[in-house]
């Protein structure tokens, strides 16, 4: 028996979490964190609706709390087994999770709520964490793993599982979440092929990115025209990838003499930590990346730029006269400093937001780009004049052409779709693509729906 169940992702974006068992073997893919408004966040410290002492395995596909926030609750309840992701992801997992526990310690302090993870399990989840690089096989019981690129952010991986069910192969794949490739940076995600069943993201499944080749344009437009205004841009930073990538197209930018050089801030400990992992992992960089460093180019680093990891280094931006530029967390604007720079400038028209990556229903920054009138930030009702855009095309998610092509790439054999990670429209949108068009089977499973791949 082969079987696969669904215990979060499941119409929703976030909460990666699916077991896999055989007769003999249990393994996870993902434990992530539920993230939207707090009535869903209470989630995460339910009980597992599964037995973590009975899993022997669980595999990383990245290090996006949506898909590794509730490893150290599943390590707290009683998981014995080993993790396995890719080192890159290793390395962003420690700093995420003590990232998050730093916020959530603070949510709790105001809620009097109880913490569902501690420090010391987070420890205990890396003693027990193993790095692997992509292409190695990994045999747990009946079931061989390789992790393969996924090109979403560094070391993000798709895990490719052949499953012996008494002699006769089951192959199967998950894809965690897709890159937008071509990148700057990451080489292009490996399609996987020769499979029966499909586990694949659906974040941007009903919607196509803007063409990457007018999005430095783009990026550059909105840049002079706030400059020229005198304002302030604020980005709101995912500190996995798109930092990286927007350092990367400021750093050519700037020294290529096409924006005016001002000040850039990255306001955000965890971008600046996780900026450090891409340098100890530049071997993961895609060729054209790992030339430019060996000609000597700093990839993340260019005049005008301030890193600020103190909160007094946060507070001393204020001080400086815009023009400039802050880019902070949180990306989807649910916490972090970027809502103390939002409530500073988004009342003044001179000044700019700009979205680079998704914008979870219900998120301040959604709210936001869909048009909203004021804000309410830290208790306070503030005014929205500030312009706002949105590059799509720098979102680390595969847009709905690509997934429908990665699908498409491994049509040959497969008998089975599952569309997760993404909210309904998205999900089902996807579903009816690849039926109508590849006349496969697709469907995008409810929390807690089970599936026999094999008797």
């Amino acid at each position: 028996m082969v079987k696969l169940t669904f215990f979060g992702g499941a119409q929703e974006v976030t909460g990666a979490c699916y077991l896999l068992e055989t007769d003999t073997v249990r393994i996870l893919i993902d434990c992530g964190m539920f993230q939207c408004p707090r009535f869903c966040e209470m989630r995460n410290v339910d009980k597992f609706p599964f037995d973590p002492i009975s899993i022997d395995a669980l595999f990383v596909t990245h290090g996006h709390m949506d898909h590794i926030g509730r490893v150290p609750k599943l390590v707290r309840d009683g998981f014995k087994g080993t993790i396995y992701s890719t080192p890159p992801t290793k390395d962003f997992s420690n700093i995420m999770l003590r990232d998050s526990l730093g916020i959530m310690e603070k949510e709790a302090r105001h809620h009097e709520e109880k913490l569902f993870y501690s420090e010391e399990d987070i420890e205990k989840a890396a003693s027990m964490w193993q790095g692997v690089p992509y292409g190695q096989k990994i045999t747990i019981g009946n079931l061989s793993l390789i992790l393969r690129d996924a090109g979403h952010i560094l070391g993000s991986a798709i895990v490719d599982i052949d499953a012996d069910n008494n002699g006769t192969h089951v192959r199967l794949a998950f894809t965690g979440d897709l890159g937008n490739s071509p990148t700057p940076i990451l080489s292009p995600k490996e399609q996987v092929t020769g499979i029966e069943y499909l586990t694949i993201e659906s974040a941007y499944g009903d919607r196509i990115h803007e063409d990457k080749a007018d999005r430095k344009i783009k990026l550059e437009r909105v840049i002079e025209d706030t400059i020229k205004a005198g304002g302030t841009l604020m980005i709101p930073a995912f500190s996995l990838e798109r930092t990286q990538e927007l350092l990367f197209e400021l750093n050519d930018l700037v020294e290529h003499g096409r924006i005016p050089r001002v000040p850039v801030f990255i306001d955000s400990p965890l971008a600046i930590n996780a900026t450090t992992v891409y340098r100890n992992y530049s071997a993961y960089f895609n060729k054209d990346a790992q030339a430019l460093i060996q000609s000597g180019d700093d990839l993340f680093k260019f005049p005008g730029l301030k890193l600020t990891k103190s909160t007094d280094d946060s507070k001393a931006i204020n001080d400086v006269p815009a023009p400039k530029i802050i880019m902070a967390g949180a990306g989807m604007m649910q916490g972090g400093r970027i809502l103390h720079h939002a409530r500073r400038y988004l009342p003044d028209s001179k000044n700019a937001i700009l979205f680079v990556g998704y914008q979870a229903s219900g998120s301040l920054g959604r709210r936001i780009l869909e048009g909203a009138s004021e804000a309410v930030i830290h208790g306070e009702r503030i005014p929205i004049h500030a312009k706002a855009y949105d590059i799509g095309s720098y979102s680390a998610h595969a847009d709905s052409d690509m997934l429908f092509d990665y699908v498409a790439g491994a049509r040959e054999g497969l008998k089975k779709v599952f569309v997760v990670q993404g909210e309904p429209k998205a999900a089902l949108y996807l579903v009816q693509r690849i039926k109508d068009n590849l006349g496969l089977e697709a469907l995008a499973p409810h929390l807690g729906d089970s599936f026999i791949l094999a008797e």
